[in-house]
């Protein structure tokens, strides 16, 4: 790994520090550090090469992402089927997928550059909305595809089909349809399973279901889904809670496997579970 991106977000205090020093030491060992253009103005006097987000995956082996998932997600649908590994560094709250620590950056990169990784792949979701039969947009999501209602609106109906067959009705505030790796992000909040990231999986979870027989469901995640808003009311379509369009009655949202994969860097001492006692405190009185 030749080519090491950085990028950051940016309202963190501890960034600036944190980038000067890794381009640093990536120019020590030897190693080409490109950092993100606006994470570069944090540290003006920093001379390296530099890069615009959506140009970064192309020229880097390796992003390293300093924050929290939601910059990690972020970076992960511009990354699609490049297939650049992404080590991802927690500077937030609970971290996930930004499972090593500010403590650890700097050992993690010695066992990068050793070869001592593990390289854990994850499936994406295709996202795209029908209206009236055309197609409005498309995206791909790594954590879950999200359908719920604004603040102000009632319950909404949706009708739910799986490969083609109508699967059930929800009378619910929204529908998430989750990854692996999105299962424990709102899905789980939302009373949904936990699931091995690594598997091929898709988890529909109702948000607050009017009926209580409705429950999260699994499904292979070769399977299609399609989801038909039945209701005239305000409601939001949202990618990995950063992307987001409003959709109208009888829109359809159709939600497949995407054949791009996200390849996270993982060490082999830091298993899922080890992630999962320490995130949600797993064994503890």
């Amino acid at each position: 790994m030749k080519r090491v991106g950085i990028i950051a977000r940016l309202d963190r205090a501890e960034a600036a520090g944190i980038v000067a020093a890794l381009a640093e030491w990536l120019t020590r060992h030897d190693r080409i550090a490109i950092v993100e253009k606006d994470t570069a103005a944090l540290v003006p006097a920093l001379s390296t090469a530099v890069a615009a987000k959506s140009e970064l995956p192309s020229q880097c082996d390796l992003i390293v992402v300093l924050g929290g998932d939601g910059t990690l997600l972020s970076v992960a649908r511009l990354v699609g089927d490049l297939g650049v590994p992404i080590l991802g560094v927690n500077l937030g709250g609970l971290g996930f997928l930004t499972a090593t620590t500010l403590e650890e950056v700097f050992p993690a990169m010695d066992r990068v550059l050793a070869g001592d990784i593990v390289l854990d792949d994850r499936m994406m979701l295709a996202a795209q909305v029908r209206r009236r039969g055309e197609r409005l947009t498309s995206h791909v999501a790594l954590n879950d595809v999200v359908i719920t209602k604004s603040a102000m609106s009632r319950i909404i109906n949706l009708a739910v089909s799986v490969e083609g067959q109508h699967a059930t009705s929800y009378r619910a505030d929204g529908l998430i349809i989750s990854t692996p790796t999105g299962s424990t992000a709102y899905s789980l909040s939302a009373g949904g399973p936990i699931l091995f990231p690594t598997m091929d999986a898709v988890v529909l979870t109702p948000i607050c279901s009017h009926t209580l027989t409705n429950r999260p469901i699994v499904l292979p995640g070769s399977q299609r889904v399609e989801v038909t808003l039945m209701t005239d009311q305000d409601v939001m379509l949202t990618l990995d809670g950063q992307v987001g369009l409003a959709l109208r009655e009888h829109d359809t949202v159709e939600v497949r496997q995407a054949p791009a994969r996200i390849r996270l860097v993982r060490f082999p001492h830091k298993d899922f579970f080890s992630v999962l006692r320490a995130k949600l405190k797993w064994g503890e009185r």
